[in-house]
């Protein structure tokens, strides 16, 4: 994908510089007796709890306390955040090889749906294998859900974003790969792509 019209990049994280697998949260979950992971998280999601952490509304311990109550097992905290940071998997160097080679040439910004156990757990992982932040070092300003009590698709992060740095929509890229926040980042007037499933920015880029 050519990048040379956008002066302005937003990035998802999720699925678009982290690798992620959704499938290893209730694989790991099954592991600690808890057989119906999936229709829980769908139980759970009706309830907005999923929601309501993303956007910094409850707190750790409140999401942990309402897994065991909904699940009635009672998980150690220990085990809900290894079976909750499953979902991460590593960080590609490939990745942020991109962002370091696209930095000199464009503005670019993080725009991510988390919460405050998978921070720790991804910061954990790049202190790891790359012994600093690195999204800090290459990103002008980071937005995570949880920070500022906002959550994609809704139109006021997509808006605030662009306000606070004074984006012109028609030069800023959002990439993800998810088709509803691909919606509503269209809904306010940015240009977009959509990561397919498999796919992340090291292979969408040009060299």
């Amino acid at each position: 994908m050519s990048n040379t019209s956008f002066k302005n990049l937003i990035f998802d994280f999720g699925g678009v510089i982290i690798r992620i697998d959704y499938h290893r949260i209730a694989a790991t979950f099954k592991n600690f007796g808890v057989l119906n992971f999936d229709q829980l998280y769908s139980q759970l999601h009706q309830t907005s709890l999923f929601d309501d952490f993303e956007k910094g509304l409850i707190s750790p311990q409140q999401f942990r306390d309402q897994l065991r109550e909904i699940s009635g097992i009672g998980l150690k905290d220990e085990q809900i955040d290894e079976g909750w940071n499953a979902i991460l998997i590593d960080l590609p160097k490939e990745n942020i090889d991109v962002l370091k080679r696209l930095k000199p040439s464009h503005r670019l910004f993080l725009l991510s749906n988390t919460n405050a156990i998978h921070e720790k757990a991804f910061t954990e992982i790049m202190l790891r294998d790359f012994g600093k932040n690195v999204l800090e070092e290459n990103f002008e300003k980071i937005y995570f859900s949880h920070h500022i009590h906002m959550r994609k698709p809704d139109l006021e992060i997509f808006e605030r974003v662009m306000n606070e740095n004074n984006l012109r929509p028609e030069e800023t890229l959002f990439v993800d790969d998810s088709m509803q926040h691909i919606d509503g980042a269209k809904k306010v007037g940015l240009q977009t792509f959509f990561v397919e499933k498999g796919k992340m920015i090291a292979d969408l880029f040009l060299k």
